[in-house]
Protein backbone atom coordinates (compact mmCIF):
# COMPACT_ATOMS: atom_id res chain seq x y z
CA UNK A 1 0.00 0.00 0.00
CA UNK A 2 1.32 3.29 -0.52
CA UNK A 3 2.03 6.26 1.81
CA UNK A 4 -0.66 8.21 0.33
CA UNK A 5 -2.90 5.38 0.86
CA UNK A 6 -2.00 4.67 4.51
CA UNK A 7 -2.33 8.09 5.21
CA UNK A 8 -6.07 8.14 4.07
CA UNK A 9 -6.52 5.38 6.46
CA UNK A 10 -4.64 6.69 9.74
CA UNK A 11 -6.88 10.07 8.76
CA UNK A 12 -9.95 7.44 9.11
CA UNK A 13 -9.08 6.92 12.43
CA UNK A 14 -8.84 10.15 13.14
CA UNK A 15 -12.53 10.60 11.93
CA UNK A 16 -13.74 7.40 13.91
CA UNK A 17 -12.29 9.24 17.13
CA UNK A 18 -13.67 12.76 16.20
CA UNK A 19 -16.78 11.35 16.02
CA UNK A 20 -16.64 9.45 19.40
CA UNK A 21 -15.25 12.99 20.82
CA UNK A 22 -18.27 14.59 19.60
CA UNK A 23 -20.60 11.83 20.94
CA UNK A 24 -18.80 12.19 24.59
CA UNK A 25 -18.98 16.02 23.99
CA UNK A 26 -22.65 16.33 23.46
CA UNK A 27 -23.74 13.05 26.50
CA UNK A 28 -21.20 13.67 28.60
CA UNK A 29 -19.11 17.13 28.77
CA UNK A 30 -21.28 19.69 27.91
CA UNK A 31 -23.88 18.69 30.16
CA UNK A 32 -21.66 17.98 33.05
CA UNK A 33 -19.46 20.50 32.77
CA UNK A 34 -21.46 23.59 30.67
CA UNK A 35 -20.91 25.04 26.94
CA UNK A 36 -17.72 26.44 27.46
CA UNK A 37 -15.62 24.06 29.27
CA UNK A 38 -17.16 21.05 27.11
CA UNK A 39 -15.58 22.76 24.43
CA UNK A 40 -12.60 23.02 25.89
CA UNK A 41 -11.84 19.92 26.92
CA UNK A 42 -13.51 18.25 23.74
CA UNK A 43 -10.70 20.32 21.63
CA UNK A 44 -8.08 19.74 23.87
CA UNK A 45 -8.82 15.24 24.15
CA UNK A 46 -9.19 15.49 19.97
CA UNK A 47 -6.04 17.12 19.49
CA UNK A 48 -4.27 14.45 22.02
CA UNK A 49 -6.04 11.66 19.62
CA UNK A 50 -5.10 13.28 17.07
CA UNK A 51 -0.82 13.29 18.27
CA UNK A 52 -1.57 9.60 19.79
CA UNK A 53 -2.60 8.62 16.47
CA UNK A 54 0.14 10.18 14.45
CA UNK A 55 2.60 9.15 17.17
CA UNK A 56 1.63 5.14 16.91
CA UNK A 57 0.79 5.27 13.19
CA UNK A 58 4.32 6.55 12.18
CA UNK A 59 6.06 3.51 11.87
CA UNK A 60 3.04 1.78 10.13
CA UNK A 61 3.39 4.87 7.46
CA UNK A 62 7.64 4.77 7.07
CA UNK A 63 7.35 8.26 6.28
CA UNK A 64 10.63 9.55 7.37
CA UNK A 65 11.55 13.11 5.68
CA UNK A 66 10.37 16.05 6.35
CA UNK A 67 8.11 16.60 3.14
CA UNK A 68 6.38 13.50 3.69
CA UNK A 69 5.49 14.08 7.31
CA UNK A 70 4.53 17.59 5.96
CA UNK A 71 2.50 15.95 3.25
CA UNK A 72 0.84 13.76 5.25
CA UNK A 73 -0.32 16.69 7.96
CA UNK A 74 -1.65 18.69 4.80
CA UNK A 75 -3.83 15.68 3.42
CA UNK A 76 -5.28 15.31 6.97
CA UNK A 77 -6.27 18.60 6.97
CA UNK A 78 -7.70 18.89 3.73
CA UNK A 79 -9.51 15.35 4.72
CA UNK A 80 -10.71 16.78 8.18
CA UNK A 81 -11.77 20.77 6.16
CA UNK A 82 -13.45 18.82 3.24
CA UNK A 83 -15.51 16.33 5.52
CA UNK A 84 -16.37 19.53 7.87
CA UNK A 85 -17.42 21.66 5.75
CA UNK A 86 -19.58 18.83 3.61
CA UNK A 87 -21.03 17.37 6.40
CA UNK A 88 -21.95 20.77 8.04
CA UNK A 89 -23.71 21.43 4.72
CA UNK A 90 -25.20 18.51 4.31
CA UNK A 91 -27.08 19.01 7.52
CA UNK A 92 -28.51 21.80 6.38
CA UNK A 93 -26.40 24.40 8.16
CA UNK A 94 -25.42 28.17 6.16
CA UNK A 95 -21.86 28.74 6.02
CA UNK A 96 -21.74 31.59 9.24
CA UNK A 97 -22.88 29.38 11.25
CA UNK A 98 -20.24 26.42 9.97
CA UNK A 99 -17.52 28.82 10.03
CA UNK A 100 -17.99 29.46 13.93
CA UNK A 101 -16.64 26.53 15.16
CA UNK A 102 -13.27 28.30 13.85
CA UNK A 103 -13.90 31.81 16.43
CA UNK A 104 -13.13 30.71 19.59
CA UNK A 105 -16.54 31.28 20.65
CA UNK A 106 -17.57 29.44 23.56
CA UNK A 107 -14.79 27.55 24.15
CA UNK A 108 -14.53 26.51 20.65
CA UNK A 109 -11.01 25.43 19.77
CA UNK A 110 -11.75 23.70 16.90
CA UNK A 111 -8.72 25.78 15.43
CA UNK A 112 -6.53 24.43 17.42
CA UNK A 113 -7.23 20.65 16.37
CA UNK A 114 -6.99 21.64 12.91
CA UNK A 115 -3.45 22.96 14.03
CA UNK A 116 -3.10 19.87 15.71
CA UNK A 117 -3.69 17.90 12.64
CA UNK A 118 -1.42 19.78 10.28
CA UNK A 119 1.50 19.64 12.52
CA UNK A 120 1.17 16.14 14.46
CA UNK A 121 2.74 13.70 12.02
CA UNK A 122 6.10 16.24 11.89
CA UNK A 123 5.77 17.03 15.60
CA UNK A 124 6.00 13.13 16.40
CA UNK A 125 8.35 11.94 14.24
CA UNK A 126 10.71 14.42 15.93
CA UNK A 127 9.61 13.10 19.33
CA UNK A 128 10.34 9.59 17.74
CA UNK A 129 13.89 10.38 16.32
CA UNK A 130 12.61 9.49 13.12
CA UNK A 131 13.77 13.43 11.67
Amino acid sequence: MTLAGKSVLAWLVILVLAVANGALREAFLVPHLGKHYGLLLSGFLLSVFIFLTAFLTLPWLRANTPRQLIGIGVGWLALTLAFELAFGRVQGKPWPVIFEAYMFKDGNLWSVVLLATLTAPYITAKLRGMV
